[in-house]
């Protein structure tokens, strides 16, 4: 009938949401997840601890009580004790340059501080030995003035600050950038000095990010191998850090001695895990109410 107007009621098709999969999609992503997971991360840090204990809590307890063990712990302490809190002062300084600044040059100072990220570790290594090395630049001056930086602690401590000082700049950047500045000027126009706006509004916001940036670089300093095994030369009880004392202990076939440092590294990297998760969710969440403060007063 002309003009008439359908009973039928029309099927409205509910938009997909980007998010939703099928079943079958979602068990195998989270069983591939889970097996990876288990092969590559689980299993070897199993292994670690095995091998560690294997002939018994006594011989784990006297790898320790060597002295080359000891002065490999204690070096690794003493290059991170100094690199870390180096970068963190240099990270704190890049960042409050690159959100708060606007110069000549800052694009490259961006991909300057990325620069250990992509070179090889090994190659930063050998570009000291070049610079100070006995036949390097400075090689000369240093040997008449009888400094000696290569195969000696501070060039375990110049190799360790290269390939961890992106850490703690990149875990502050974009935080400083989401924040903004508007409560560094308030504080500014009632008379606050540079330090009192750096630790009573600054550093306050930023303390998550700051300890995110911190533990990555932590993790890194202990954890490094490649340019500190060119600068160091492998020497016993003067340059052989953890990671250096293992691979000498595995290559004598002190299997278990070697697991048994390589344990502690271990047990380090997981406390670092933990906390690094914990305030990588603080710094997000401070991040986010940032942003949305941000959001607020700019409409």
């Amino acid at each position: 009938m002309a003009g008439a107007v359908s009973t039928f009621p029309t099927r409205v098709r509910t938009p997909r949401r980007a998010t939703a999969e099928s079943p079958v999609v979602k068990v195998v992503l989270i069983t591939t997840l889970v097996i990876f997971f288990a092969l590559f991360l689980v299993l070897p840090l199993f292994v670690v601890f095995q091998e560690a204990f294997s002939k018994g809590v006594e011989t784990f307890i006297k790898t320790f009580e060597d002295r080359a063990t000891a002065h490999a712990v204690k070096l690794t302490l003493i290059v991170a004790a100094i690199a870390v809190p180096l970068n963190t002062i240099f990270g704190l300084a890049a960042a409050w340059a690159m959100t708060r600044f606007q110069f000549r040059g800052r694009a490259l100072l961006t991909s300057l501080i990325d620069l250990p990220l992509w070179v090889s570790p090994v190659i930063g290594g050998l570009i000291y030995v070049l610079v100070f090395g006995a036949g390097g630049w400075f090689g000369p001056w240093l040997r008449a003035n009888d400094i000696q930086i290569i195969f000696a602690l501070p060039g375990l401590v110049i190799a360790t600050i290269f390939v961890t000082f992106p850490f703690v700049a990149r875990g502050l950047i974009p935080l400083m950038q989401a924040q903004g500045h508007k409560e560094e000027e308030a504080a500014m126009t009632l008379g606050a000095s540079g330090w009192q706006i750096f630790w009573r509004v600054t550093l306050p916001k930023i303390k998550w990010g700051l300890l995110y940036g911190v533990i990555l670089c932590n993790a890194r300093a202990m954890g490094e191998f490649g340019a500190v095994s060119v600068v160091s030369g492998h020497i016993r009880n003067k340059t052989n850090t953890m990671p250096l004392h293992i691979e000498i202990l595995y290559n004598e076939y002190q299997i278990a001695a070697a697991f048994a440092v390589a344990s502690v590294l271990s047990v380090l990297a997981l406390v670092t895990l933990v906390v690094k998760a914990y305030a990588e969710w603080r710094a997000e969440r401070q991040l986010m109410e940032a942003m949305q403060t941000s959001e607020g007063t700019n409409p």
